[in-house]
């Protein structure tokens, strides 16, 4: 993206130590004294809500006991087993609504557990020492094709490979990972923390990834049914919604994602274009996202704008505060309905609420009003699609044969989170295994 002189590279008012230290991780690894102290506050639940509250069931009343007892690497198998993306779940993962926001002692009026930083510190603890945690079944000759290697697709991959299949991952971009390579906030996810996750799992060897290689263009669905035993969609939803407004194509406009991916790519923070006054419209995570990336980078004001009430967005309470301590001003019940510019630059948006109209000053907006589904590949004849995604059955297999989908680009309970898309890629393996056993069932 330009910009003009109204909407300068507001970063060159900071220098490389202090861009360094607004970018630094949010949430520091937990010492071993530290981690011992929060284990021991866990009462160990029987029925643990925390437990029932995490999208792929890890055992967290297991794995904490075991860090208070100093075994990390029971704690990392406990972890990794159920989750095996456990490492980034851990710094991306909404505890407040999930695990945390059900610990116990939420009704006694204390904090809860800091369960997502205990299994950060099991995680951590186990790959930087490359522990091997796992063993590899015996090939099985079996071969799966899956299109996507963002969390849903790393995650089926390893449960397969893990089972003694060879997973073969197709990804259109220069690297593995999906959102958790492009579209996290870098200060969650430092030090190519998803490329290191990933290095991980191909660890357990039998996967195979081939990048650069698009659904549609490279190959066909159609393709890689006659080619592998099954094949597992998980590209995610590769299209932005547009606001549809007058102005949307002035310059200093532009999609949250895609601002949010040039400050993950980039080798020099200073270098990425950013307003002094940025308006963002939206009201989810990676709205959150995109406005203290804006802060971080320099940016004097900064605006959140969503068109209905705070107990409608998307983002978290947690997310919100997070904003707002570092200086994000949040706007609702503003609806946009034009953004205004001068000489083919923004310099501001035009909202209503309740009849009247005001303009938020901004030469820089981001778009974050949601993604989109681009079936580019995909058969509508026979692949059921429904609302704008995959339809799959609760073991995650299509109306098509042979073919399984998960991720956002599929219909899944909950939220369209790294979490659920992990489970969502492990229930679609289970499946995928399952399938390949009632068939040697049926040829005997």
């Amino acid at each position: 993206m330009t910009m003009k002189s109204t909407g300068d590279i507001a970063s060159h008012r900071l220098t490389q130590e202090q861009l360094a230290c607004e970018f630094a991780d949010v949430a520091p690894l937990l010492d071993a004294t530290a981690a011992a102290a929060a284990a021991s506050r866990c009462h160990y639940c029987y029925d643990a809500p925390c437990v029932q509250a995490c999208p792929t069931s890890i055992d967290i009343p297991g794995f904490i006991r075991k860090i208070g007892n100093g075994n990390l690497k029971g704690a990392a198998v406990d972890i990794l087993s159920a989750n095996p993306l456990g490492g980034m779940c851990a710094r991306v993962c909404p505890t407040e609504i999930l695990c945390e926001g059900s610990c116990v002692r939420n009704h006694q009026g204390d904090e809860p557990v800091k369960i997502g930083a205990l299994q950060r510190h099991a995680t951590d603890w186990a790959m930087a020492r490359g522990v091997a945690l796992f063993e590899r079944a015996p090939e099985s000759g079996r071969r799966i094709a899956i299109v996507g290697a963002g969390p849903a697709g790393l995650a089926c991959a390893y449960r397969l490979a893990l089972a003694g299949h060879r997973a073969v991952i197709f990804d259109a971009r220069e690297k593995p990972g999906g959102l958790n390579e492009y579209g996290i906030a870098a200060y969650k996810t430092v030090e190519d923390y998803a490329q290191r996750e990933i290095e991980w799992l191909y660890s357990i060897g039998g996967i195979e990834i081939n990048i650069g290689q698009s659904l549609g263009r490279d190959f066909t669905l159609d393709g890689l049914r006659k080619q592998y035993d099954a094949v597992f969609i998980a590209f995610g939803l590769a299209g932005v919604r547009e606001l549809a407004l007058e102005g949307e194509a002035l310059e200093g406009v532009m999609n949250a994602v895609d601002f949010i991916e040039q400050v993950r790519e980039a080798d020099d923070l200073a270098s990425v274009p950013v307003g002094r006054r940025v308006v963002v419209i939206g009201g989810g995570n990676t709205a959150v996202d995109a406005c203290v990336q804006s802060r971080k980078l320099g940016a004097t004001n900064v605006t959140m704008a969503y068109r209905r009430g705070v107990e409608n967005m998307s983002a978290t309470w947690a997310e919100r505060e997070f904003a707002q301590t570092n200086g994000v001003s949040i706007v609702t019940h503003a609806n946009p309905v034009r953004l205004v510019g001068d000489n083919g630059q923004v310099t501001g948006v035009e909202f209503e609420r309740g009849g009247e109209r005001f303009v938020i000053e901004a030469d820089m907006v981001l778009k974050a009003i949601g993604q989109t589904l681009v079936p580019v590949g995909i058969d509508r004849e026979l692949l059921t699609l429904d609302g704008g995604r995959i339809v799959t059955d609760e073991n995650r297999q299509t109306t098509l044969a042979k073919v399984w989908a998960g991720g956002d680009c599929a219909t899944h309970e909950g939220l369209d989170l790294t979490v659920q898309a992990v489970q969502d890629g492990k229930l679609a393996a289970a499946s995928i295994d399952a399938s390949f056993e009632l068939t040697a069932i049926k040829a005997a």
